[in-house]
């Protein structure tokens, strides 16, 4: 599976967006798609670290210089459309597209349909989009309306903060963070990668406020090219407990063990929900103020009123969460239970199912299937572990096409086969439904994508199937885990043994 992701970093835009980008480019990745970026604007760190991921960047001319939400105009949007059609080479052969760009919209999208047959268009400010599926991480009470007649009426609208793009080490630390409860000995301060105005200069003046500063441990985190990078290294060589991290890819471990943060309220507040990190979140950019007033309504943030965010202001937030234990606990708590941090791989699992088509076999599969039943992994999976002789597959087969309540389907992704599923209609015990994976294909979530994919099928051709079954062998773990993952319930459990040859000499023993 091929995939195109057209977004921008700079220290005007932030690097909220690729980093999402990125997180979601890892999951695919490891699901065994190649990934290629597209960028007008890039720092150097960025471009390291999505080199040392393996994907590939092309870069495109740069584009206009906006405000950050401001979408570009219509001139310059054809020309960012061009470039990117001339560098993916023109012809649908994208699996997807995925967009992340406040300057791209509808113009941009509709001029991309040349190159992928699938658009994701990712978004946070209710913007309108041509795509085919749209997703919007923040919580909102009304998260589905606010796309209404904007986005095209067979798109897949996916909104709120479980769907977060983490990365997996997020997950990871999750499994080992509780509820914060008890004193604050540990403060983090993450105002974005880039943060222009240096708001994290005033956040660690406010922390030397606190009466209780000499008992906190501090870590700060910036990017290299943050504007006042030299005054926080040298304030940090004189500070014992404050600990300077630049660029730092332990992100989630420090959001684990911190008892609180002073946060932006940007991407990374789902990161902080996901471990349980209660946060005094500061709205740094016009589009993160509706999020933090939904965020501070529904219990997961604390958000100052007011524009201000000068250091005694800071300070007296900060001081009344430190002195309130019960109130971070609530936090830390509603945050948890907000976001579980599976959203990458839940998009990663939904873009892969959108990919995998199904058509009925021909007479022309013949071949090809009867090598792959024949693969020791395929057989040692099936009930009968034998080889299968080519008179007895070709007689199978011709009987097969022919049967009309039996169906086999041919699962393929970008126009390669990945699996064969077979269907056997019976109105009184279910339809029973067979599935394997070419040998060929590895990439992780392939069955589950095939499954979907043959149901849907099903479902849409053969309406009166309205019960599925599956039979399978006890030893055959991953077949278990997937129907498991695709709802199918264990009904009965069926145990065998083999009899030893009757000897009626030692019968009676």
């Amino acid at each position: 599976m091929r995939i195109a992701i057209r977004a921008d970093a700079a220290v005007a835009l932030g690097s909220g967006h690729v980093m999402r980008c990125l997180a979601l480019a890892n999951g695919l990745q490891a699901r065994g798609a190649q990934l290629t970026f597209l960028c007008a604007a890039l720092t150097p760190s960025l471009e390291q670290l999505i080199h040392a991921h393996g994907h590939k960047i092309l870069r495109l001319p740069a584009g206009p210089e906006l405000a950050t939400e401001a979408s570009w105009p219509l001139q310059a949007q054809r020309a960012d459309a061009q470039a990117c059609l001339q560098a993916l080479g023109g012809s649908p052969a994208w699996d997807w597209l995925v967009v992340d760009h406040y300057g791209l919209g509808p113009p941009w999208e509709t001029a991309l349909r040349a190159a992928a047959q699938r658009r994701l268009a990712i978004d946070d400010l209710a913007r309108a989009h041509d795509c085919d599926v749209l997703l919007d991480v923040n919580h909102f009470e009304d998260a589905q309306a606010r796309y209404q007649g904007r986005v095209p009426a067979a798109a897949v609208v996916l909104t709120g903060p479980r769907h977060a793009l983490l990365r997996p080490e997020f997950e990871n630390h999750r499994r080992n963070v509780q509820p914060r409860s008890g004193p604050v000995r540990r403060l983090l301060v993450l105002l974005g990668g880039m943060d222009a105005d240096n708001v994290t200069g005033r956040a660690v003046e406010a922390i030397g406020r606190l009466p209780q500063a000499r008992d906190i441990d501090v870590d700060v985190v910036i990017g290299a090219a943050h504007p006042a990078r030299a005054q926080l290294e040298s304030l940090a060589s004189t500070r014992p407990r404050l600990h300077l991290h630049v660029q730092s890819n332990e992100i989630a471990a420090l959001c684990a063990r911190a008892d609180l943060a002073i946060g932006a309220g940007g991407g990374a507040t789902w990161e902080r929900c996901c471990l349980g990190l209660p946060t005094l979140a500061l709205c740094l950019a016009p589009n993160q103020r509706e999020v933090l007033a939904a965020g501070a309504r529904a219990g997961f943030l604390y958000v100052p009123d007011g524009e201000s965010i000068d250091a005694d202001t800071l300070a007296a937030h900060l001081q009344a969460l430190v002195n309130n234990s019960g109130l971070r606990g609530l936090l830390s708590r509603t945050g948890m239970a907000l976001v579980d941090g599976q959203g990458v791989s839940r998009m990663a699992d939904l873009m892969l199912r959108q990919a995998v088509t199904v058509r009925p076999a021909t007479a022309s599969d013949s071949a090809a299937l009867w090598a792959w039943r024949n693969a020791p992994r395929v057989r040692m999976a099936s009930r009968d572990h034998n080889p299968i002789g080519a008179d007895s597959h070709h007689a199978w087969f011709t009987r097969t096409l022919a049967a009309p309540d039996r169906f086999l389907l041919v699962g393929e992704r970008s126009g390669q086969p990945i699996g064969v599923v077979r269907f056997d209609l019976d109105a009184q015990a279910g339809t029973e439904v067979s599935i394997y994976l070419v040998p060929e294909d590895h990439a992780r979530g392939s069955g589950s994508a095939l499954l979907a994919a043959a149901e849907a099928w099903l479902a849409r051709e053969h309406p009166q199937a309205s019960a599925l079954v599956a039979h399978v062998m006890g030893d055959n773990t991953a077949s278990h885990q997937l129907f498991e993952r695709a709802g199918y319930a264990r009904a009965t459990t069926c145990y065998s043994k083999e009899l030893p040859t009757w000897n009626p000499q030692t019968a009676s023993a």
